[in-house]
């Protein structure tokens, strides 16, 4: 199958005052069109750097990421502003929802930017996202109204709501209780099944790591290995 990210040789340093902070030494990683991978990791092993730099927030210090075929070193601010609005969808663990809009003005806000379809086009992709993602009843709802798991959907349905063709969840259950964590990755993962949308999320929960379809495991800025989900569970004594 096609890559639609490739990573190569990976370096990200952070400067603080004099001192360089490693925060990824030499990754090299590839995502198939349609995958569904974990990046798993304890605190400070990379995952969000990884995240950032395949979402084209930050470019690497060298090394190369290739998104959709581009070479993220080689684009513009403008172009690596189009490759995130056209090609990426971003769900964060503390969902970046817009206080003073509805769900449905949070949701239609990527389409407003992309400026390519009509006012009843953009209202009827929101109106089937927020059937499919539950919260049809909750399009004039404040985010200040919905529960932490309601939000997270919002979030994901903003995501999506430009038909990416990957979409990057940086811990997306991390600030969920265990039942509706588990809730909102069924979601993805059905959307990953239906929709064939790639989705990378990152975590350090053994249970979120059960539902990818294979788990790239970080440490210390570093690629250790790319695991099953059963692997993984087995060697932190876990049932698979």
């Amino acid at each position: 199958m096609k890559a639609i990210v490739s990573v190569r040789e990976a370096v990200k340093n952070y400067t603080l005052g004099n001192v360089v902070v490693p925060a990824l030494r030499g990754v090299t990683l590839d995502v198939v069109e349609g995958d569904f991978l974990a990046i798993a990791g304890p605190s400070g092993s990379g995952k969000t750097t990884l995240l950032n730099l395949i979402g084209c927030v930050d470019t690497p210090t060298s090394g190369s990421v290739e998104v959709a075929g581009k070479d993220t070193r080689r684009l513009s601010e403008r172009e690596l502003t189009d490759l995130r609005l056209h090609t990426i969808g971003f769900i964060f663990q503390s969902f970046n929802l817009v206080s003073v809009l509805t769900v449905s003005q949070n949701i239609e806000l990527p389409l407003l930017l992309q400026r390519k379809l009509t006012g009843p086009e953009r209202a009827q992709r929101v109106s089937a996202l927020l059937e499919r993602v539950g919260l049809r009843e909750y399009g004039t709802h404040r985010p200040s109204e919905l529960s932490g798991g309601q939000r997270q959907r919002v979030a994901i349905a903003r995501a999506l709501v430009t038909r990416p063709q990957l979409v990057l969840a940086d811990e997306p259950t991390a600030n969920l209780d265990s039942v509706t964590g588990a809730h909102i990755l069924d979601l993805m993962r059905e959307l990953n099944r239906t929709e064939k949308t790639t989705f990378i999320f990152s975590t350090h929960d053994q249970s979120v790591m059960a539902h990818a379809n294979a788990v790239v495991r970080l440490a210390d800025g570093k690629l250790v290995d790319r695991v099953t989900p059963a692997q993984a569970a087995a060697e932190n004594g876990l049932p698979a």
